[in-house]
């Protein structure tokens, strides 16, 4: 069981997550529909992980990705998962780069490609459990927007592929079985993309790393 701080502005939506996560074995400790009020749950109630929707209020902008940035750097451990209908790519790649991310789990899916209740219910786990879980798209349109990078050119496009399910969480049984290869041939190209990315081989999070590093670059510039 989990204690999660929500934030939602939608009432009705924010309401039928609350019934999912309840009804799931969690405990929903604050359900919060701004910005504002979503940091005052968190210093509150200290949870176990926080879901946040984007476009919050007074803006309905980027509040809400605003606010766990400014909060994962106040408690590094904390685990979130965003939950939004797009791609916030200025403040995606800050909480999921450098900017504001610390030693606890993130996620970030996009609410119109979770297909079902326990596909959302794993990641939310996964996420508590300290690890990413980031949708592909969002993957895509983040690798996109850096598609001149240097570090993005290294890799071919079998590589670009393992990232993507990397970023998934995916382990390599699994992969092997999307991409129709062998896991031997999944270790070899992992093996490459760390290299092409110069990740410590000692590092044992390099798969989070190695979804990471192009944004490392672009939030320190």
């Amino acid at each position: 069981m989990f204690r999660i701080v929500l934030a939602e502005d939608s009432v009705l939506l924010r309401a039928g997550l609350v019934e999912l996560l309840t009804s799931g074995g969690h405990e929903v400790v604050a359900a919060v529909g701004d910005a504002e009020a979503l940091v005052s749950a968190v210093d509150e109630h200290r949870p176990d992980v926080v879901v946040t929707d984007v476009r919050m209020p007074p803006g309905h902008h980027d509040e809400g990705l605003r606010a766990v940035v400014a909060l994962r750097r106040r408690y590094p451990s904390l685990p979130v998962l965003v939950l939004s209908q797009y791609v916030a790519t200025v403040y995606a790649t800050q909480l999921l780069g450098g900017g504001g991310s610390g030693t606890g789990g993130l996620g970030y899916l996009l609410k119109d490609r979770v297909s079902d209740v326990s596909e959302f219910m794993g990641a939310l786990a996964r996420v508590a459990d300290g690890r990413t879980v980031i949708d592909p798209e969002v993957v895509r349109v983040l690798l996109v927007q850096q598609a001149q990078a240097e570090t993005l050119g290294r890799l071919t496009s079998r590589e670009q592929e393992v990232l993507v399910l990397m970023a998934q969480g995916l382990n390599n049984q699994a992969m092997a079985q999307r991409l129709t290869i062998t896991e031997s041939s999944v270790v070899k190209h992992a093996g490459n993309i760390f290299m092409k990315l110069d990740l410590d081989p000692t590092d044992g999070n390099r798969r989070v790393l190695a979804v990471l590093a192009h944004l490392r670059g672009t939030s320190a510039k």
